[in-house]
């Protein structure tokens, strides 16, 4: 093998329009996560779901996109990043416009399954292209934090933007307005984005596509299913089948000559220990979120659009976060930072522990604006020391992997965050009622936050504002316990991170001009262009 150092090209205006072009998918994607929040009652009064439709209008979305990430990324590796992500906004534009003009519930889902797989396609695309149009690490981790605050940007303004169009139109709007911006990206990223593939990378195996897909869709929906109705056992088998069967994908491709996934990128340093320290920011990240969500709403009393609104101060507060730790990497070791942005989130919970019904807002919004801060600043770091440890050509894979864990993380946080804080509220409330409380209200008033504020409307005045005070302070004590355990989450990721990441670099700011070999140590051709 021989091998030339030269400098790494540095990006030129072009490569930063492109940029700004690819930011287009990416937070629409990442608004129709959370846009459906308000839209549901005119959904429900137009098409009329059974409630089982109710719940797979919501979950199809995310259930598709994070099954099928893994293979989009593996795929765009093969056929073009760029190829792939102009196929994902075509996908993405008709699925929109089928669900905006859905005349039944049957048609909502099929249409939400569509827009998972156009989401799982423009993904990992965006962020595999960044890693190919940024050589210069200092412009590559610039590039980076802006995607990383788009991304979670797009998840808050989802509901914020659904709430406004609701106000003006009718439902199918909130969908409506993905099709300008993917019309945009299809005229644009042709002339602006160049095109990345690996032609090395062997034909495509479909049988590892299905293995992966069986392997993370029942683990996901498993645990959002625990998160949201308890543990049974078909929900513990659900999660225990795509235990087994990522096993077997783990197999094939150690057996393969062209891997879905080259396992010998988990040897390579810095690139598991920086999978894992991103997992654990999501865990506590989208875990925490719904307790901040139903404090405004249940507990203040917020309406949905006003609670909406509030909730996008954090989002606001933590804006420049991830491009300034970007910059303050380029002095400072990483894995210092990354277990400085852990200890942020610390002080952002141990804040929230101190959130009682009766405290001022702005405790609630600086907690919630201090451990957000953190934790942008560790997935930032840490997508740039996965981009930067993978080879460019397994770029689509690395990026899927990245994005994987993060639906992972989220998915345990709902999952572990919610049961905790569920229990206590369980535990508290029942102590807490008042003991004149007729049973078949205090058996009602037991299970949610929601359902207590509904019996005790029913309710006399005066038990009704007993039932109430119970249910808001038993409430908040879930939350402080729930943000006990986050912070153990947080001083664990801070230990992984010193641990595995302490010296790492994402890739120098050279390019190292080498003559890459395929499995026997045959020549493999160069990264296309």
């Amino acid at each position: 093998m021989t091998t030339t150092i030269t400098p790494a090209p540095r990006a030129g205006r072009r490569e930063w329009i492109g940029f700004t072009v690819l930011m287009l998918p990416l937070l629409l994607v990442s608004m129709d996560v959370s846009v459906l929040y308000f839209a549901v009652p005119f959904i429900s009064e137009e098409l009329r779901p059974s409630a089982t439709q109710q719940l797979w209008i919501f979950d199809i979305y995310g259930f598709v996109l994070a099954g099928l990430l893994i293979t989009m990324g593996a795929l765009g590796d093969r056929i073009g990043r760029r190829r792939l992500l102009l196929l994902g906004a075509t996908a993405f534009g008709a699925a929109s416009l089928l669900a905006a003009y859905a005349d039944s519930a049957a048609t909502l889902i099929a249409a939400r399954a569509v827009l998972g797989i156009g989401g799982a396609t423009l993904m990992p695309s965006t962020l595999a292209l960044v890693r190919n149009m940024f050589h210069d690490a200092r412009q590559r981790g610039t590039a980076i934090g802006i995607w990383t605050a788009t991304l979670t940007g797009g998840i808050a303004i989802g509901p914020v933007l659904s709430g406004v169009l609701l106000e003006h139109f009718w439902w199918g709007s909130i969908f409506l307005i993905n099709i300008p911006a993917m019309l945009m990206l299809l005229l644009l990223a042709p002339v602006l984005v160049p095109e990345f593939r690996n032609p090395a990378a062997g034909r495509f195996d479909l049988v590892s596509a299905v293995l992966s897909l069986g392997a993370l869709l029942p683990v996901i929906y498993g645990i959002k299913e625990m998160a949201r109705d308890g543990v049974d056992v078909a929900r513990v088998l659900a999660v225990v089948a795509g235990v087994l069967i990522g096993a077997l994908f783990l197999h094939r491709q150690r057996t393969r000559a062209y891997p879905m996934i080259d396992l010998a990128l988990f040897r390579r340093r810095g690139f598991a220990g920086s999978l894992a320290v991103n997992l654990l920011a999501m865990f506590a990240l989208v875990g925490f979120a719904i307790f901040t969500t139903q404090h405004l709403q249940l507990v203040l009393g917020m309406s949905p659009l006003r609670a909406a609104l509030w909730s996008l101060v954090p989002s606001l507060a933590v804006g420049g976060v991830a491009p300034a730790a970007a910059a303050l990497a380029q002095r400072v070791e990483r894995a210092y930072l990354i277990g400085a942005g852990f200890g942020i989130a610390v002080l952002g919970f141990l804040t929230l522990t101190r959130v009682t019904p009766d405290s001022p807002l702005w405790l609630l919004l600086a907690g919630a604006s201090v451990y957000a801060g953190g934790l942008v600043m560790v997935m930032s770091l840490v997508t740039e020391l996965v981009l930067g440890a993978a080879p460019p050509e397994q770029a689509g894979v690395a990026s899927a992997l990245t994005e994987s864990s993060s639906e992972l993380g989220g998915a345990l946080g709902m999952a572990i965050l919610g049961s905790v804080g569920a229990a206590v509220y369980h535990r508290e409330v029942v102590d807490g009622l008042p003991a004149d409380l007729p049973v078949d209200a205090r058996d009602a008033a037991q299970e949610t936050l929601g359902g207590t504020l509904a019996v005790a409307k029913g309710l006399p005045a005066e038990l009704g504002d007993g039932v109430l005070h119970a249910a808001r302070y038993a409430f908040t004590d879930g939350l402080h316990l729930a943000a006990y355990a986050a912070m153990v989450a947080m001083l664990l990721g801070a230990v992984t991170a010193l641990m595995a990441l302490r010296g790492v670099r994402p890739a120098d700011p050279a390019v190292v001009a080498a003559e890459p070999t395929g499995p026997a140590g045959t020549p493999m051709p160069s990264v296309s262009r």
